[in-house]
């Protein structure tokens, strides 16, 4: 990313090399962040691929204000969002359901399941979106309560809020599912 911005200095990089280096550099963790939303690999493949065409069309207008990262992390949330809504995801539903026991784990399935301990990641994934978007993007993520409150667009105090509520049900979920850190 260093040797982006030097190119970019000056004046060298064009939109599509800028657009590379992103996707190269964010594209698992858009990935993954539109799989804790959505719970279907294949869906969250094509809500990054959305992402990332966004992107590309609004290049020229990311004001610097935040990081790529950050700016990144929004438009897939917000895409997320927007895709749980829809009404086809809903239809959809009920047969993802049913092709998911026949369902062959894909690699990044099988990373994410395995970046922690897998019963802990199952009881985040059934926690309500609104906490398991908050702890993925804090714990996983690692990110700063800042650059999720901007990711989100919520206030930092919400954010504390919902990782300390969040922390609580997941507990709560890890003690029903007799599961131990």
């Amino acid at each position: 990313m260093k040797q982006l911005r030097l190119i970019e200095q000056q004046g060298v990089v064009s939109k599509e090399d800028k657009l590379m280096e992103l996707m190269d550099t964010y594209g698992d963790m858009v990935k993954k962040i539109a799989y804790t939303y959505v719970k279907d690999m294949n869906l969250a493949e094509d809500i990054a691929q959305d992402v990332f065409v966004n992107c590309y069309n609004h290049l020229e207008l990311f004001k610097e204000n935040s990081s790529h990262k950050t700016w990144l992390y929004r438009i897939a949330v917000n895409r997320c969002k927007d895709v749980l809504k829809s009404n086809a995801y809903k239809r959809f539903l009920p047969f993802n359901k049913i092709s998911a026991r026949s369902y062959e784990k894909t690699p990044e399935v099988k990373v994410i399941e395995d970046s922690t301990n897998k019963g802990v990641t199952n009881a985040l994934m059934s926690l309500p979106p609104k906490y398991r978007e908050v702890l993925f993007l804090f714990y996983y993520e690692e990110l700063k309560i800042k650059e999720i409150s901007d990711i989100i667009n919520l206030n930092e105090s919400t954010i504390k809020t919902r990782l300390r509520r969040g922390k609580l049900l997941l507990k709560k979920e890890l003690e029903r599912r007799r599961i131990e850190l």
